[in-house]
């Protein structure tokens, strides 16, 4: 029993930890989330599958 409790009590301390940032950002969003701006993710510079645009370091990925 104490070992399921503390299981679930590692596991919310993990979600919480996780949401943090999501929290304290303004607007709460990721920036730089786009699997695009990543070279080793996509060396070709395909366009993003996502939003549809070829994303270039630094900008945003806006789907729309």
């Amino acid at each position: 029993m104490t070992e399921t409790i503390i299981a679930i009590v590692l596991v919310g301390f993990f979600f919480v930890a996780l949401s943090l940032r999501l929290i304290l950002i303004k607007g709460g969003e990721f920036k730089g989330t786009c699997a695009s701006q990543n070279p080793y993710l996509n060396p070709k510079g395909e366009e993003c599958g996502y939003c549809g645009k070829t994303v270039t370091p630094g900008t945003d990925c806006k789907k729309g």
